[in-house]
């Protein structure tokens, strides 16, 4: 079996992002965020194929953009290039801030405490607007400077 190029990999993620970009696509998986916890909260393994089908899928579902007028648009690609370009800014501490509070919802829906679980979450989908912010802006400059 012949191993994978990395060119392979990127060509990939960059159909992934493509399509991923579609503000439909962004903002109906952050809006069930929420829903990746329910598997956990209710420790049945049907929500967890729903809800992980759900997760694999929305980020293809949905054609690319015309454009990237969109803000959400902006986001997905300006995290599709930060994820590659990988600057150590302030974007990846809201990131480390945005994975803990994923790992207090995760283990306050496995014991069951709604408060927690719910307070982790908002936390999580509010910093993801402020890391959504951030890559929007960050597509902009790249842009910015590509032109130069």
């Amino acid at each position: 079996m012949a191993a994978t190029s990395p060119s392979t990999f990127a060509r990939i993620r960059r159909a992934g992002f493509a399509r991923h970009s579609n503000p439909w696509s962004a903002w109906t998986r952050w809006a069930t965020t929420p829903l990746v916890f329910l598997p956990v909260w209710t420790r049945d393994w049907r929500h967890a194929v729903a809800v992980g089908a759900w997760m694999a899928l929305n980020p293809v579902i949905f054609p690319k953009p015309a454009n990237d007028d969109n803000w959400a648009t902006r986001a997905i690609l300006g995290e599709e290039r930060w994820i590659t370009e990988r600057p150590r800014d302030a974007a990846m501490a809201v990131q480390i801030v945005v994975s803990l509070a994923g790992c207090v919802a995760v283990v306050s829906a496995h014991r069951r405490k709604a408060v927690p679980t719910a307070a982790a979450t908002a936390t999580m989908m509010a910093l993801t607007m402020v890391y959504w912010e951030q890559m929007a802006r960050y597509h902009d400059r790249r842009q910015q400077a590509d032109r130069r």
